[in-house]
């Protein structure tokens, strides 16, 4: 039962990893580098959140 788990978690995490590499590869830098702000500036994106909605 523990291989099976482990061996769950395995395929998941390739999963993730081929998810992460693929999205890196197909959008542009301006796109990457904007979604990575947005933990650092989330005061600003919830606000402008709040505005449009």
């Amino acid at each position: 039962m523990t291989y099976f788990i482990f061996a769950g978690d395995m395929l998941v995490m390739a999963f993730m990893a081929g998810l992460v590499m693929w999205v890196s590869l197909s959008s542009s830098n301006e796109y990457i580098e904007e979604s990575a702000r947005i933990p650092l500036k989330d005061e600003e994106f919830v606000a402008r959140e709040d505005v449009d909605g």
